[in-house]
């Protein structure tokens, strides 16, 4: 998969005067309450788990102390691998008595350092947890166990005509117990919409063992607090959610896949306005690109140039639906009209699956592309669809020769990721004060959010305030409060300090 390609290819770590930073913010500092792990506390982990499901050796441990990005890493001396829910209880029972913290992982392929160790939290990975326990082929609601790999998932349901509402480019070992509790987003997010609406129900453990079952399967129950939303994108700081029940969709049985480009990206904007009316439910993905993302992709992997003349940007638009025969008719008179209008320069359709891969390549690859250069610094915002691209070229014109600054996303559902890379050199905390805040004002200023999928982590709790309000923030640390008093939980990350 690209995500654990990216892992040859991306080694530096982010150093400044021997310390470890992950933004501009520094690395908070230890806190001194939480107990150090000793012989006894591994002694009782092993009455509860068996030899095979607790990692000391430091080079076993190693893979799970940074994040495949090599930017965040810990130094956990303890890693746990439970199969059971029961296990899961009886370990954060005992960590919450010791004051012991503890860090969840899915599948560590967190772009924000959510699911790696600070300092010395023990690691609780999820990975043994990964059956899929039921699947109802009436309702398309499936249970499975929170390690379950996201690729595994969509693999067992395929042949039974259903697929994942949820597509990402780390399928292939990202975890759906990771996925709910990031709310992760990707390309299907415009067709199906976020997990807090195709969750259906989840299965989490508190901070103090105490097992919540929350996993309902049926699409309507109106009794109080609807529960399980507190652990849809609280990144493991309420509770480890253990298993998942999910809706989900019929396998769209015709898809169409078309390239186009644009001069400017008013043109952008108004061909997906065009596509919402004008192709309605069969429209699956609408992501866009610009011409260095393009240029990087090139450069980077054995691929050709998609059209003869350069383009400024880039759409990529995906249609799934159940009836060829309409679907290619609604594509043909969107393609029409557009056309029309001139609001596109050139373009090119694939039907078959050997032509749509080699489309979804492109954008697909940018992240690999942008690893190979050196050191990357990512933004994963929200943003009004009139302000969209201008930050992108406000820090081109910020950085001039200094970096090279690329924006690409889910533009269908508002989400820009502009990276900025500074080929061949290490991270800088030059480049970081150059970025923030002034990314984060600039988002705050138009109402957006500083994270649209990635979640805070590690990398933004600093910067909370440019998103939620003092009240927002309070309440949310009055629930932490509530739910996890000794914030053995992911310590340090989500919420500010200050």
């Amino acid at each position: 998969m690209i995500r654990n390609g990216l892992n040859k290819c991306l080694q530096n770590k982010l150093l400044f005067n021997n310390k470890l930073f992950y933004s501009s913010q520094a690395k908070p500092t230890r806190d001194s309450s939480y107990a150090i792990i000793n012989n006894d506390d591994i002694e009782h982990f092993k009455t509860i788990l068996d030899s095979h499901s607790i990692l000391t050796d430091p080079s076993e441990i190693d893979g799970f102390n940074q994040d495949w990005m090599r930017k965040y890493k810990g130094k956990s001396n303890l890693v746990l691998k439970p199969k059971t829910t029961d296990q899961v209880s009886k370990i954060l029972k005992y960590c919450n008595e010791k004051k012991i913290a503890v860090v969840p992982q899915g599948g560590n392929t967190g772009m924000v350092g959510g699911s790696v160790p600070v300092h010395d939290e023990i690691i609780l990975s999820l990975s043994n947890m990964n059956k899929i326990e039921n699947f109802d082929p009436v309702t398309g609601v499936v249970v499975c166990q929170a390690g379950t790999v996201l690729e595994t998932i969509e693999n067992y349901l395929t042949p039974m005509g259903y697929t994942v509402p949820l597509d990402l480019g780390a399928k292939g070992s990202c975890q759906i117990g990771g996925n709910v509790s990031t709310n992760a987003g990707g390309i299907r997010l415009l067709r199906y919409g976020s997990l807090h609406g195709n969750v259906l129900g989840v299965e989490a453990v508190l901070a103090d063992g105490t097992i919540l079952d929350c996993l309902s399967t049926l699409r309507k129950d109106n009794t109080g607090y609807d529960l399980k939303q507190l652990f849809i994108g609280s990144e493991g700081t309420l509770g480890i959610v253990t298993k998942v029940s999910m809706i989900t969709p019929p396998k769209p049985t015709s898809v169409n896949v078309g390239l186009f480009t644009c001069q400017d990206f008013n043109q952008v904007k108004t061909v997906l306005s065009r596509a919402k009316s004008q192709l309605g439910d069969i429209l699956s993905a609408f992501e866009f690109m610009d011409r260095p993302c393009i240029d990087l992709v090139l450069k980077h992997q054995q691929v050709q140039d998609p059209f003869q003349e350069k383009s400024p940007f880039y759409i990529l638009l995906e249609t799934s639906g159940f009836n060829e025969t309409h679907d290619s008719e609604k594509l043909n008179n969107f393609l029409e009209s557009i056309m029309a209008e001139n609001l596109i320069i050139d373009g090119s359709l694939a039907t078959d699956s050997k032509n749509i891969s080699a489309f979804w390549k492109f954008r697909e690859s940018i992240t690999e592309s942008l690893g190979k250069e050196g050191a990357v610094y990512k933004y994963d915002l929200s943003l009004p669809i009139e302000q969209f691209y201008s930050i992108v070229e406000l820090m081109r014109a910020k950085f001039d020769d200094k970096a090279n600054v690329v924006g690409f996303g889910h533009v269908g559902d508002g989400n820009l990721h502009l990276n900025i890379s500074t080929p061949k050199k290490p991270y800088s905390k030059e480049i970081f004060d150059m970025i923030e805040p002034f990314v984060y004002e600039y988002t705050s200023e138009h109402r957006g959010s500083i994270s649209a999928e990635h979640g805070v982590g590690l990398m933004k709790p600093e910067f909370l305030h440019y998103s939620k309000s003092k009240n927002s923030i309070n309440l949310m640390k009055s629930i932490k409060n509530t739910m996890d008093p000794n914030n053995i939980l992911n310590p340090y990350k989500v919420l500010p300090t200050k």
